[in-house]
């Protein structure tokens, strides 16, 4: 192509209504004369809704249809109030979502996660296909293109690893042509397909991923993610006060952040663009003439303190039930069985005797992988714990992070301080 290629990436708070995604529609207004994909995540809260559907089906507990209803019903409230009643696009969402009543009529299937997949990519197929037919009804024109026929993946469900030469093979076929034909290219995050057709997930909050894996295989000249916050922020403004924009940042700094929990981009994203020198902006949906932040190789390394909070983390303690040490030979077998139970480790320590590891305490993952290694290993597990991440810090305010807190582990690097910390219970005063 002769034009370069920009990706846009917009969330589901962007389009979580039928004004949010008017607001979409108006920011895309200014850029028609370039050559855009845009990938779009599920609407607002949806995939916690289609979450609820694969319980449900899961425990065959009978709400299945009922949590069906509530997510359905958003989605054409909010066609109703972009589209008039005769559109056609009322029946394919009707078709895309009977889709999931094929699933729930038949047994639940054996293996969770490849239910998962199937039943939650609905709420990004279903989005994608209301925001494409509202800007074509604007005069917008958008291709709409499923991202499974581009996105492959081995057979790893809910966590799908990308096979990048099929899938940059597979991008230049399918994005290339509609894009020089003038169209924008809408897709869906999150998704993609294993070789048999399968859908697979790439991950929980995976659609900055989608959007970078477009990026690398398009040579993107740039790709933008949308948020509701006006760019990079140096902590989560819900936990922290006095929080600032970072204007400018290094690759390797949003690597780090994204990694150590900052929610703001997805961990997996920058490394692809990083390998193409791809900048990446993060920008306001709500002030979108707002500077936002600019992440590329081009920026000084010197920051203020960061801060990323992970909740929902567990420590597990693990030693011998025998007389030996923890060796290498051990370490090599639980690291394996992390794997296998997708266990993301975010901080480790070991001595003679024992191992301890911190990790994300998701679905039933920590007591699975618990019991399997009963036989051989005692294991003690904490929970409810948060892990805190300061880059750049200072020790004020590390006093000030434990104040009120039993700090669990600690870690320090150069840079960089990790603390795995339990809040301390409030004594209450009996009465009388």
């Amino acid at each position: 192509m002769t034009q370069p290629i920009k990706i846009f990436k917009f969330g589901g708070a962007s389009i979580k209504d039928a004004q949010a995604i008017r607001n979409v529609a108006e920011i895309l207004q200014n850029h028609r004369e370039e050559a855009l994909l845009i990938v779009v995540s599920a609407m607002g809260k949806t995939t916690n809704g289609l979450e609820k559907i694969v319980q449900a089906h899961a425990q065959r507990n009978g709400q299945a249809y009922e949590h069906l209803e509530v997510v359905k019903n958003h989605h054409f409230a909010v066609m109703r109030e972009l589209f008039p009643a005769e559109h056609d696009i009322f029946a394919q969402i009707n078709d895309t979502f009977v889709e999931i009543e094929w699933s729930l009529e038949e047994d639940p299937h054996d293996n969770y996660d490849f239910m998962y997949d199937q039943i939650v990519s609905v709420g990004e197929l279903a989005s994608t296909k209301i925001v494409a037919a509202f800007l074509n009804s604007l005069d917008l024109k958008t291709h709409w293109l499923d991202a499974r026929d581009v996105i492959r993946t081995d057979n790893l469900y809910r966590e799908g690893w990308v096979l990048w030469d099929d899938t940059l093979s597979r991008a230049q076929q399918y994005a290339l042509a509609p894009l020089e034909a003038g169209s924008f290219v809408l897709t869906q995050g999150f998704i993609g397909s294993t070789s048999e057709n399968f859908t697979t997930t790439l991950g929980r909050e995976g659609s900055d991923y989608s959007a970078a894996i477009f990026s690398y295989c398009l040579d993107a000249e740039s790709m933008t993610i949308w948020k509701d916050v006006p760019g990079v922020l140096t902590a989560d403004p819900r936990l922290f006060e006095n929080v600032t924009k970072l204007d400018r940042i290094t690759y390797k700094e949003a690597i780090e952040m994204t990694y150590y929990g900052a929610k703001v981009i997805h961990p997996k994203t920058i490394k692809p663009l990083q390998n193409k020198s791809i900048p990446l902006y993060v920008k306001s949906f709500i002030d979108p003439k707002g500077s936002g932040t600019y992440i590329s190789t081009e920026v000084e390394d010197n920051y203020p303190p960061m801060i990323a909070v992970e909740q929902n983390q567990a420590t597990l303690h693990i030693s011998t039930r025998d007389f030996s040490f923890v060796a290498e030979h051990h370490l090599s077998e639980l690291f394996q069985l992390m794997a296998e139970y997708r266990l993301q480790v975010n901080m480790m320590q070991n001595t003679a005797i024992s191992f301890v590891v911190c990790v994300n305490d998701i679905d039933d993952r920590v007591a699975r992988f618990s019991q399997r290694i009963q036989e051989r290993f005692k294991v003690r597990i904490d929970r409810n714990l948060e892990l805190i991440t300061v880059r750049h810090y200072q020790e004020e305010m590390l006093a000030n992070l434990r104040r009120r807190k039993i700090v669990l582990l600690e870690e320090r690097l150069p840079k960089t301080v990790q603390l795995v910390l339990k809040n301390i219970p409030m004594m209450i005063r009996k009465e009388g």
